[in-house]
């Protein structure tokens, strides 16, 4: 399918690996420029290149702390007018409610609520005004079925999802979508870590810990980045204009609701 996107330009934030990675890929896929950027540089400028060796597209790197507020400048001046905005953003660390006192969670916010919403203000204004734009936001399968010991991600991650619920209906009329995509337990560095955490609460290998995960699953598999992608290169199409401040479950039917 030609997703009608080549010649735009997308900002890709923690792009070096992982699901920004499969972002990236897909969007480079569909013939989309890039601004691409995560903390480290070395990581980040590889898989620009080999984004770059692939695709043939315009790839500008910015590495820096998406999160700090000097960062988050020098990313927004590199990238400029961009059409297509995709917000990511490592996850606070899993507990219980009594390990975290204030500061945890204002650093959670900080990073997958405040963050998001700061590289929309920025970048939306410019999209109602050439009267096209896409951004998809990075959450997790948490705002729709809370995870117990991810209680920093939960309450931020929900406060991001109140926000894009009224924000997207407001922007929808100028031509720009806005929507967020809720992934579930994928083969990346993120799920290694959960993984690490039960090994050791259990007292069980990490392949055991991931056999264990896998089993409550309904697809008895993680996802991959690649398909990851894909997903997010359709919404951030020219076939995803109806498509507006909706909450994409990508999970392998890990999370048992309805609606």
């Amino acid at each position: 399918m030609d997703l009608g996107i080549s010649g735009k330009r997308a900002l890709v934030c923690a792009s070096s690996k992982g699901l920004g990675r499969g972002c990236a890929e897909a969007l480079a896929e569909a013939g989309v420029n890039l601004v691409m950027n995560a903390r480290g540089g070395d990581a980040l400028e590889a898989t620009a290149n080999e984004i770059r060796t692939a695709y043939g597209v315009d790839v500008t790197t910015v590495a820096a702390d998406i999160v700090s507020e000097d960062g988050r400048a020098e990313v927004l001046k590199a990238a400029g007018d961009v059409d297509i905005l995709v917000t990511n953003a490592g996850g606070p660390p899993p507990g219980l409610w009594s390990d975290w006192d204030r500061e945890d969670f204002i650093k959670a916010l900080d990073a997958n609520m405040l963050t998001p919403i700061a590289l929309m203000t920025a970048l939306m204004p410019g999209m109602i005004e050439r009267g096209w734009g896409r951004v998809v936001n990075i959450t997790s399968q948490s705002v729709r079925a809370p995870i117990p010991q991810l209680g920093l991600s939960n309450a931020a991650r929900t406060g991001l999802t109140g926000y894009v619920a009224g924000t997207a209906r407001q922007v929808a009329p100028h031509g720009v979508v806005v929507n967020n995509l809720l992934p579930g337990i994928h083969a990346t560095d993120r799920a290694d870590q959960l993984d690490s955490g039960v090994s050791k609460t259990q007292g069980i290998s990490i392949e055991e810990a991931r056999k264990q995960r896998q089993q409550t699953i309904p697809a008895r598999r993680y996802g991959t980045r690649h398909e990851f992608g894909q997903t997010c290169a359709f919404l951030c199409s020219q076939h995803a204009g109806f498509i507006v401040g909706q909450n994409v479950l990508i999970d392998g039917g890990g999370t048992n609701i309805t609606m």
